[in-house]
């Protein structure tokens, strides 16, 4: 997630300055060149109406998950949409910070770099998101898969404790990339920039893709793979013998495909900038131009404003919920009575109180 200053090459692309033995990066805040200022100023823009429209749809959500009191018994999915939330808030923060061209100098200014406009505060939150996604599958796995076990063992601050380290993974991680790598070097934010040997940054970039992406992937197949063939025997062997089973089956399938359609689009969001990080590391005799890693970039954060949508047309209490406060807000029609037993007086007075209720 840094931004980049040629438009020939990946902004992660490096070049070693022998001088000091430190290899930079382009990175947020570094001027773009002029062939691609009008480019540039464009994707900020998308960008900050991607987190504007995200946070409010992330905001819907979570008033839905409140409502239907299921911020109590899908914990793991409500902190799924309270990260989402705020990561889409800072989206529209640090792109706002980007298009007004904010001065930077002195103590604030470098923490302003740090963790705003060299994205530490939106990688805290993308890193958090994707460790709490496979935490989701694996409580749906354990709870679908071995139900017994589950209902036997786990509990409420087991759930906490995920939580805690989804939050705790991403913020550990980022701080120490963000501050060892990131400078602020006469008013100019240089983030994810510095590193000491080009091994260095290969080994985080590719940790970043198998533990990120290739290992969610695996969990999400393997974990989903499980969860559908339990549920279809499950499924086979109550029939409609057993209702309350069956309806618990019912809303177990329900989260489980809300869950999957969530997978499946961070792995399609994702795709591209993984591919393109892993081709420059690689090594690959390729020329990437800036405007297919703003492409990438865009599909990595458009994730994030997508997310709430599936909430709302796949996951039942959600959509109940939206959908009932949709209806609260169309206008009602109050009937008038007509009185027919009067003929001269009192139909000629209906029709005047339903012209009076029509205006």
């Amino acid at each position: 997630m840094t931004g980049g200053n040629t438009s020939e090459h990946l902004s992660v692309a490096m070049t070693t300055e022998s001088a000091d033995d430190v290899t930079q990066t382009t990175a947020a805040g570094v001027p773009t060149p002029p062939s691609t200022l009008g480019t540039e100023y464009y994707f900020q823009c998308v960008v900050l109406v991607i987190g504007i429209v995200g946070t409010a749809a992330n905001a819907l959500i979570l008033y839905a998950l409140v409502v239907s009191k299921q911020h109590k018994k899908q914990m793991l999915i409500f902190n799924q949409n309270v990260v989402d939330f705020c990561s889409c808030l800072s989206l529209i923060i640090i792109r706002a910070a980007r298009l007004s061209r904010i001065r930077l100098s002195g103590k604030a200014g470098y923490w302003f770099c740090m963790l705003i406009m060299g994205e530490a505060f939106l990688w805290v939150l993308t890193l958090t998101s994707k460790a709490n996604i496979m935490l989701i599958t694996a409580e749906r796995y354990l709870k679908i898969v071995y139900a017994t076990w589950s209902k036997n063992h786990l509990r409420t601050w087991m759930l906490w404790v995920a939580i805690a380290f989804a939050w705790f993974s991403g913020t550990l991680y980022t701080s120490l990339n963000a501050f060892l790598t990131g400078n602020f070097v006469n008013g100019v934010c240089y983030a994810n920039a510095y590193w000491t040997s080009r091994v260095a940054y290969m080994i985080q970039a590719f940790w970043n893709i198998l533990f990120y992406y290739v290992l969610m992937l695996i969990v999400f197949i393997f974990g989903y793979w499980r969860i559908l063939l339990v549920l279809r025997r499950q499924a086979r062997a109550v029939g409609g013998s057993n209702s309350s089973q069956s309806q618990s089956n019912q809303m177990q399938s329900n989260v489980m495909k809300t869950m999957i359609l969530v997978s499946a689009l961070y792995a399609i969001c994702e795709f591209s900038i993984n591919c393109l990080h892993l081709l420059v590391i690689s090594g690959a005799n390729v020329t990437i131009s800036y405007d297919t890693y703003l492409v990438a970039q865009f599909l990595s954060f458009f994730y994030f404003c997508a997310n709430p949508f599936i909430y709302a047309v796949k996951f039942d209490p959600v959509k109940r919920v939206l959908l009932d406060l949709v209806r609260r807000k169309k206008p009602a029609v109050n009937p008038v009575a007509v009185n027919t037993g009067n003929r001269g007086g009192t139909a000629a007075t209906g029709t005047t109180r339903l012209a009076q209720t029509q205006q």
